[in-house]
């Protein structure tokens, strides 16, 4: 399967390390803003093609599919150019930006039929995945989820420490993450959403700090704290506080109330949730299936964000 690959910085270089791992898949173009930095990750991975244009590299022969790691804002626009010109495609979280761009790649993809999937990887993390099981099948019944996402980002930088051409956002990129995890792991849709937001950046122009307060169909609540303010142990804490005991996640790592760690080293084939996602999506083309994390399953999430930001541009 030929697949191009739009984005050369850190997740782009992590779903290229991924890509290596699943058998039978060749990333035959490599797409960046600059052409000498993009140039200089494709050799690393030896990709043989290195444009900047993406139109470019889905003009290739035999491509069949794109991955996009690229500014938050293109994510829409490229997503529809990919379905447009007959690729199955995987946008990067979040799928876009705002309801309109969100609503806009579903339609496409409903009219084309082709695989759209959006990169929300902790469907996929093996420590969710465990506790996905058990709640899909009743031995769990989730009553809160406690979620921090926490970083230390007072100027635009990525997590490379390269400065950004785009400026990120908690709500539309961060808090798209535990909003889609709720539901997803609640099974039962959103009714509730709340948001606080915290003072504006001066040079950044976005909220630093942020609250949210979410409530499912079933009564299950979720309290999520972010912020780019936090000097202090980075990255996202997921406690899952259930009917029969409570659990701690963090990425692949996951622990009991008490401390004790779970094996979760053979819920898959790996410990990766990057690569199980992009062993999701190369399986969906395969099988001419729905994957898991379709555009279709987290256009809820897109709607809950968009009331919320609406809800935060009334109390402004």
């Amino acid at each position: 399967m030929k697949i191009v690959l739009a984005g050369a910085g850190a997740f782009g270089q992590k779903h290229l390390d991924a890509l290596r791992r699943i058998d039978g898949v060749e990333v035959v173009a490599l797409v960046g803003r600059e052409l000498e930095p993009t140039r200089a990750v494709a050799q690393k991975y030896g990709v043989a093609r290195v444009t900047t244009e993406l139109g470019e590299a889905l003009a290739l022969p035999g491509v069949e599919a794109a991955i996009l790691c690229t500014p938050t804002p293109l994510h829409a626009a490229q997503a529809l150019q990919c379905l447009a010109a007959g690729k199955h495609v995987q946008v990067e979280i979040p799928l876009a930006d705002s309801r309109a761009g969100a609503e806009a790649v579903a339609r496409r993809q409903r009219e084309t039929g082709l695989v759209c999937m959006v990169g929300h990887t902790r469907r996929f993390n093996p420590s969710h995945q465990w506790l996905h099981r058990r709640l899909a099948a009743a031995e769990l019944a989730l009553q809160q989820l406690d979620v921090q996402t926490y970083f230390f980002r007072r100027s635009n930088m990525n997590a490379l420490g390269q400065p950004r051409s785009w400026t990120d956002h908690l709500l539309w990129h961060h808090a798209a993450h535990t909003v889609d995890l709720f539901q997803y792991q609640s099974g039962s849709p959103i009714t509730v959403a709340h948001a606080l937001q915290g003072p504006t950046h001066p040079e950044l122009g976005i909220a630093m700090d942020m609250s949210i307060q979410l409530k499912t169909a079933s009564g299950a609540i979720c309290t999520l704290s972010l912020s780019f303010n936090n000097d202090g142990p980075l990255g996202t804490f997921f406690r899952y506080i259930c009917d029969h005991g409570t659990y701690i996640a963090r990425y692949d790592e996951l622990v009991d109330g008490k401390g004790n760690a779970i094996d979760v080293s053979r819920v898959a084939v790996s410990l990766d949730g990057i690569e199980l996602q992009d062993r999701e999506f190369v399986a969906a083309i395969r099988e001419r299936r729905e994957p898991n994390s379709s555009v279709a399953q987290v256009l809820p999430c897109y709607l809950t964000l968009d009331r919320m930001e609406r809800m935060l541009r009334e109390e402004a």
